[in-house]
């Protein structure tokens, strides 16, 4: 199909861009990869008349450390870059085997992971070892900025707290003792394919206590969904067999999926119980992020 008519605005600077989100209002769409927005305007279900593309804004590329902070990722960075970037690699590899997860090789060249998560899909790969990771929002507007949760950033499917004029412009991993974390998913293809469920689990260990758990649901909720019950079954325990088995159980009674195509609800909570097992072994058993 053919793209709609619009306007091309080419902002130089974050500030100009969120200047211009404000005067347009819903009116406007921003582009950063494009691999979501195209291919929804190309099949009608997007119509913008202003496009704002991001191109120009260069300080939202690249991924960079700073100590006391954590590791920083633009919001412009592709998915490619993260899985490659050896800062990633060294401190959160599970973050980097979650972008690698996602579509092909040329669909990861374009995307980037601001709109991964600014699309709000509930099947998206990377908001669950982001927050499981407790990963921030840096939010750039017309006000100023702001900081968000990132568990706190999705309202719902295609929702986020994001206002008309603001934009995402980082993503911050803080620095952390998380001795061990890990996302695994479910799909219907060998590579590639959207999400029938996920799950993201972070464990903090002292010894063989769990000093800390964060076990996050993907694709079985409106949203990215932290299993709070399943993680206070291992939080300040001996971790063992059992409470493992347990947490699993709990996670995914505690999971809201839907039945679609891709499966029903009884199997994406049957997927819950066995991704929070195996995502929680291959935490605690790695010892690093």
């Amino acid at each position: 199909m053919i793209v709609p008519e619009f306007d091309y605005l080419t902002p130089q600077t974050l500030n100009e861009a969120c200047a211009l989100l404000g005067e347009y209002g819903s009116r406007a769409k921003v582009l950063a990869g494009g691999s979501d927005l195209v291919v929804k305007m190309k099949n009608g279900l997007l119509k913008p008349d202003y496009i704002v593309s991001l191109k120009n804004l260069q300080d939202l590329k690249g991924i960079r450390y700073e100590a006391g902070t954590g590791v920083i990722i633009g919001a412009r960075t592709t998915h490619n870059r993260v899985v490659e970037n050896e800062i990633l690699r060294e401190r959160f590899p599970s973050v980097s085997a979650a972008a690698g997860t996602m579509a092909a090789y040329q669909v990861r060249n374009i995307g980037t992971i601001g709109g991964n998560l600014v699309n709000a899909v509930p099947s998206a790969d990377m908001p669950p070892i982001l927050i499981a990771l407790s990963a921030k929002a840096r939010i750039v507007g017309l006000s100023g900025e702001r900081l968000v949760d990132l568990e706190e950033f999705f309202l719902g499917p295609g929702k986020t707290v994001l206002n008309q004029d603001e934009i995402l412009a980082e993503i911050i991993i803080p620095d952390q003792a998380t001795t061990g974390s890990s996302y695994i998913k479910f799909g219907l293809r060998r590579a590639g394919s959207l999400a029938v469920a996920g799950v993201a689990s972070s464990v903090m260990m002292d010894g063989e206590m769990a000093e800390d758990v964060r076990i996050v649901l993907g694709a079985v909720a409106p949203t990215p969904l932290r299993a709070r019950e399943a993680e206070a079954v291992l939080r300040g325990k001996k971790v063992s067999q059992e409470l493992i088995e347990q947490a699993g159980k709990i996670a995914a009674a505690e999971s809201k999926p839907i039945t679609d195509i891709r499966g029903s609800a009884e199997y994406r909570r049957h997927l819950v119980d066995v991704l929070t097992r195996r995502t929680l072994k291959t935490a605690i058993e790695k010892g690093h992020v």
